[in-house]
């Protein structure tokens, strides 16, 4: 993506987020393009992912709901009641059928930005983990994410996914089936 698309999507950002989230979605392309950089990957187009991926955050989840199906995308019933989820499935369909988002990569890493999922690309690792790890971020384990995001990125995700569900599971919230595959998948890999 270009830098003028890039002003495009902030325009549409700052009509859409409040400025916490505004803020929020600027560190995260920041240090999505940080990662990219230390990981080999394309820098802009982690840029543009990382801006971008929380472009659905609070549209309510009916209106989520209908726009994901809307984009062709089926959800489970389960999936429907996850709707702390939904944005990220929403925010792809948008991108794709509203605003005329073409690349693949950045579509998905947009989409599994908040569950990952079974053999996450390089794009998709780096927007998860940038969500994690962004400057804004201050919860307990953050700066040991930060430090594993330096080191190994799988790493770094697998300890991402592992307070998602420790998390959940001390709340008693449904865990997104993406998630849990997305656990395994990289536990085996990383044995």
């Amino acid at each position: 993506m270009d830098t003028q698309r890039n002003g495009e999507f902030l325009e549409i950002l700052k009509k859409r987020l409040t400025p916490g989230r505004l803020y929020h979605s600027i560190c995260v392309a920041e240090q999505a393009k940080r990662l990219a950089e230390i990981y080999d990957s394309d820098s802009e187009k982690a840029y543009t992912a990382g801006l971008i991926h929380d472009i659905m955050r609070y549209e309510p989840p009916e209106s989520m709901i209908k726009i994901i199906e809307n984009g062709g995308t089926a959800l489970t019933d389960s999936e429907k009641k996850i709707t702390v989820t939904l944005h990220a499935a929403a925010g792809e369909a948008y991108l794709r059928t509203e605003l005329g988002v073409t690349d693949n990569e950045i579509l998905s890493a947009v989409r599994y930005h908040t569950t990952g999922r079974e053999n996450m690309t390089l794009l998709e690792k780096i927007i998860y983990v940038a969500d994690l790890t962004s400057e804004d971020r201050e919860y307990p384990d953050v700066a040991e994410v930060r430090e594993l995001a330096e080191k190994d990125l799988d790493k770094a995700v697998l300890r991402g996914l592992s307070f998602t569900i420790e998390d959940n599971a001390r709340k008693n919230r449904p865990i997104h089936l993406d998630t849990v595959k997305a656990y395994n998948h990289l536990v085996e890999r990383i044995k």
